[in-house]
Protein backbone atom coordinates (compact mmCIF):
# COMPACT_ATOMS: atom_id res chain seq x y z
CA UNK A 1 0.00 0.00 0.00
CA UNK A 2 0.67 3.50 -0.64
CA UNK A 3 -0.60 6.62 1.75
CA UNK A 4 0.11 10.12 -0.29
CA UNK A 5 -0.92 12.15 2.44
CA UNK A 6 0.60 15.64 4.31
CA UNK A 7 2.40 15.51 7.68
CA UNK A 8 -0.38 18.51 8.96
CA UNK A 9 -3.78 17.14 7.68
CA UNK A 10 -5.76 15.81 10.07
CA UNK A 11 -7.37 13.88 7.18
CA UNK A 12 -4.35 11.87 6.47
CA UNK A 13 -3.76 11.32 10.32
CA UNK A 14 -7.39 9.50 10.28
CA UNK A 15 -5.75 6.98 7.86
CA UNK A 16 -1.97 6.58 9.49
CA UNK A 17 -3.55 6.14 12.63
CA UNK A 18 -6.02 3.33 11.28
CA UNK A 19 -3.03 1.52 9.26
CA UNK A 20 -0.89 1.56 12.33
CA UNK A 21 -3.96 -0.01 15.04
CA UNK A 22 -4.27 -2.69 11.96
CA UNK A 23 -0.57 -2.99 11.98
CA UNK A 24 -0.34 -2.42 8.32
CA UNK A 25 3.25 -1.49 6.18
CA UNK A 26 2.47 1.31 3.96
CA UNK A 27 4.72 3.37 1.63
CA UNK A 28 5.08 7.27 2.84
CA UNK A 29 4.30 9.26 0.19
CA UNK A 30 4.65 13.08 0.87
CA UNK A 31 2.32 16.03 -0.69
CA UNK A 32 3.01 19.61 0.68
CA UNK A 33 -0.21 21.16 0.48
CA UNK A 34 1.54 24.32 1.59
CA UNK A 35 3.97 24.24 -1.58
CA UNK A 36 0.52 23.24 -3.63
CA UNK A 37 2.06 19.99 -4.51
CA UNK A 38 -1.19 18.30 -4.56
CA UNK A 39 -1.96 20.60 -7.70
CA UNK A 40 0.82 18.76 -10.02
CA UNK A 41 0.10 16.90 -13.23
CA UNK A 42 0.73 13.10 -11.72
CA UNK A 43 -1.07 13.76 -8.37
CA UNK A 44 -4.04 15.21 -9.99
CA UNK A 45 -4.37 11.87 -12.52
CA UNK A 46 -4.61 9.91 -9.36
CA UNK A 47 -6.73 12.14 -7.15
CA UNK A 48 -9.06 15.10 -9.65
CA UNK A 49 -10.02 16.71 -6.13
CA UNK A 50 -6.24 17.23 -5.04
CA UNK A 51 -6.84 16.78 -1.77
CA UNK A 52 -5.37 13.99 0.53
CA UNK A 53 -5.33 11.15 1.59
CA UNK A 54 -5.12 8.67 -0.93
CA UNK A 55 -4.17 5.07 -0.24
CA UNK A 56 -3.30 2.68 -3.43
CA UNK A 57 -3.61 -0.68 -2.66
CA UNK A 58 -2.43 -2.79 -5.62
CA UNK A 59 -5.20 -1.22 -8.36
CA UNK A 60 -7.50 0.39 -5.95
CA UNK A 61 -7.11 4.05 -5.76
CA UNK A 62 -9.41 5.29 -2.68
CA UNK A 63 -9.90 9.25 -1.69
CA UNK A 64 -11.88 10.48 1.03
CA UNK A 65 -10.35 9.54 4.62
CA UNK A 66 -13.64 7.79 6.18
CA UNK A 67 -13.90 5.58 2.68
CA UNK A 68 -10.56 4.63 3.37
CA UNK A 69 -10.97 3.89 7.24
CA UNK A 70 -14.13 1.62 6.30
CA UNK A 71 -11.99 -0.04 3.66
CA UNK A 72 -9.44 -1.22 6.15
CA UNK A 73 -11.94 -2.31 8.27
CA UNK A 74 -13.81 -4.25 5.74
CA UNK A 75 -10.63 -6.03 4.10
CA UNK A 76 -8.20 -6.36 7.46
CA UNK A 77 -11.40 -6.76 10.25
CA UNK A 78 -9.07 -7.23 13.06
CA UNK A 79 -8.66 -5.33 15.55
CA UNK A 80 -12.22 -3.87 14.45
CA UNK A 81 -12.77 -0.30 14.01
CA UNK A 82 -16.25 -0.18 14.02
CA UNK A 83 -18.69 -1.88 16.60
CA UNK A 84 -20.57 -5.60 15.78
CA UNK A 85 -24.36 -3.90 16.78
CA UNK A 86 -25.89 -2.10 13.45
CA UNK A 87 -26.67 0.60 16.39
CA UNK A 88 -23.32 0.80 17.62
CA UNK A 89 -22.14 0.85 14.40
CA UNK A 90 -24.41 3.49 13.42
CA UNK A 91 -23.67 5.89 16.48
CA UNK A 92 -19.96 5.36 15.38
CA UNK A 93 -20.04 6.64 12.25
CA UNK A 94 -21.83 9.48 13.36
CA UNK A 95 -19.70 10.74 16.13
CA UNK A 96 -17.05 10.51 12.86
CA UNK A 97 -19.44 12.60 10.64
CA UNK A 98 -19.68 15.35 13.95
CA UNK A 99 -16.15 15.67 12.93
CA UNK A 100 -15.77 15.03 9.18
CA UNK A 101 -18.56 16.95 7.61
CA UNK A 102 -19.69 19.53 10.71
CA UNK A 103 -15.88 20.79 11.54
CA UNK A 104 -12.99 19.60 9.50
CA UNK A 105 -14.45 21.05 6.20
CA UNK A 106 -14.86 24.52 7.45
CA UNK A 107 -11.23 24.94 8.84
CA UNK A 108 -9.52 23.13 6.15
CA UNK A 109 -6.74 25.12 4.02
CA UNK A 110 -8.45 25.65 0.53
CA UNK A 111 -11.40 26.62 2.81
CA UNK A 112 -8.98 29.29 5.08
CA UNK A 113 -7.24 30.47 1.40
CA UNK A 114 -10.92 31.15 -0.09
CA UNK A 115 -11.55 33.43 2.96
CA UNK A 116 -8.36 35.09 2.70
CA UNK A 117 -7.67 35.58 -0.78
CA UNK A 118 -11.21 36.04 -2.26
CA UNK A 119 -13.18 36.81 0.71
CA UNK A 120 -10.85 39.33 1.93
CA UNK A 121 -10.91 37.95 5.36
CA UNK A 122 -7.81 39.32 7.96
CA UNK A 123 -5.94 37.03 9.89
CA UNK A 124 -8.29 37.70 12.86
CA UNK A 125 -11.27 37.56 11.50
CA UNK A 126 -10.56 34.11 9.92
CA UNK A 127 -8.68 32.71 13.26
CA UNK A 128 -12.06 33.78 14.95
CA UNK A 129 -14.17 31.43 12.01
CA UNK A 130 -11.83 28.89 13.13
CA UNK A 131 -12.36 28.65 16.60
CA UNK A 132 -16.09 29.13 16.20
CA UNK A 133 -16.81 26.45 14.24
CA UNK A 134 -13.93 23.93 15.92
CA UNK A 135 -15.10 24.70 19.67
CA UNK A 136 -19.15 24.31 18.36
CA UNK A 137 -18.32 21.27 16.55
CA UNK A 138 -16.20 19.78 19.34
CA UNK A 139 -19.16 20.40 21.51
CA UNK A 140 -21.54 18.33 20.40
CA UNK A 141 -19.43 15.47 20.02
CA UNK A 142 -18.38 15.83 24.10
CA UNK A 143 -22.18 16.43 24.74
CA UNK A 144 -22.72 12.99 22.69
CA UNK A 145 -19.47 10.41 23.80
CA UNK A 146 -19.62 11.98 27.78
CA UNK A 147 -23.35 10.52 28.68
CA UNK A 148 -22.20 7.27 27.51
CA UNK A 149 -19.25 6.80 30.04
CA UNK A 150 -17.17 4.63 28.13
CA UNK A 151 -13.34 4.32 27.98
CA UNK A 152 -12.76 5.61 24.21
CA UNK A 153 -14.98 7.55 22.23
CA UNK A 154 -17.19 3.92 21.17
CA UNK A 155 -16.17 1.20 23.65
CA UNK A 156 -13.33 0.21 25.58
CA UNK A 157 -10.68 0.16 22.48
CA UNK A 158 -10.11 3.18 19.85
CA UNK A 159 -12.26 2.69 17.03
CA UNK A 160 -13.63 4.45 13.74
CA UNK A 161 -14.01 8.15 15.97
CA UNK A 162 -11.38 8.16 18.24
CA UNK A 163 -9.17 7.97 14.93
CA UNK A 164 -10.76 11.24 13.95
CA UNK A 165 -11.16 13.03 17.13
CA UNK A 166 -7.40 13.15 17.84
CA UNK A 167 -6.40 14.73 14.44
CA UNK A 168 -9.03 17.26 15.53
CA UNK A 169 -7.88 18.36 18.68
CA UNK A 170 -4.06 18.60 17.26
CA UNK A 171 -5.76 21.75 14.60
CA UNK A 172 -7.73 23.00 17.90
CA UNK A 173 -4.91 23.43 19.47
CA UNK A 174 -2.95 24.81 16.90
CA UNK A 175 -5.51 27.86 16.09
CA UNK A 176 -5.91 28.15 19.79
CA UNK A 177 -9.36 26.59 20.38
CA UNK A 178 -10.90 26.70 24.03
CA UNK A 179 -10.86 23.31 25.10
CA UNK A 180 -11.91 23.43 28.96
CA UNK A 181 -15.06 22.56 28.26
CA UNK A 182 -14.02 19.43 26.59
CA UNK A 183 -13.06 16.63 29.70
CA UNK A 184 -14.57 13.40 28.17
CA UNK A 185 -12.85 14.58 24.81
CA UNK A 186 -9.61 15.31 26.41
CA UNK A 187 -9.29 11.90 28.87
CA UNK A 188 -9.91 10.13 25.96
CA UNK A 189 -7.29 12.13 23.87
CA UNK A 190 -4.89 11.45 26.58
CA UNK A 191 -5.55 7.20 26.59
CA UNK A 192 -5.18 7.20 22.54
CA UNK A 193 -1.97 9.44 22.40
CA UNK A 194 -0.63 6.82 25.21
CA UNK A 195 -1.03 3.85 22.63
CA UNK A 196 1.64 3.55 19.67
CA UNK A 197 -0.80 4.00 17.16
CA UNK A 198 -1.67 7.22 17.68
CA UNK A 199 1.66 8.60 18.82
CA UNK A 200 3.69 7.09 16.50
CA UNK A 201 1.72 8.70 13.57
CA UNK A 202 1.29 12.54 14.71
CA UNK A 203 2.71 15.07 12.47
CA UNK A 204 5.93 15.70 14.08
CA UNK A 205 6.68 11.89 13.61
CA UNK A 206 6.20 12.05 9.58
CA UNK A 207 9.46 11.76 7.52
CA UNK A 208 8.14 15.21 6.06
CA UNK A 209 7.61 17.01 9.10
CA UNK A 210 8.54 20.14 9.31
Amino acid sequence: MELFNYFRSSASWRVRIALALKGLDYAYRGVHLLRDEQRAADYGALQPSQLVPLLKDGDHVLSQSLAILEYLDETHPEPALLPRTPADRAFARSLALDIACEVHPLNNLRVLRYLVHEMGVDEARKNQWIRHWIEQGLAVVEARVAVRGERFCHGAAPGLADCLLVPQLFNARRFEAKLDALPTLLRIEAQCLALPAFAETQPSRCPDAE
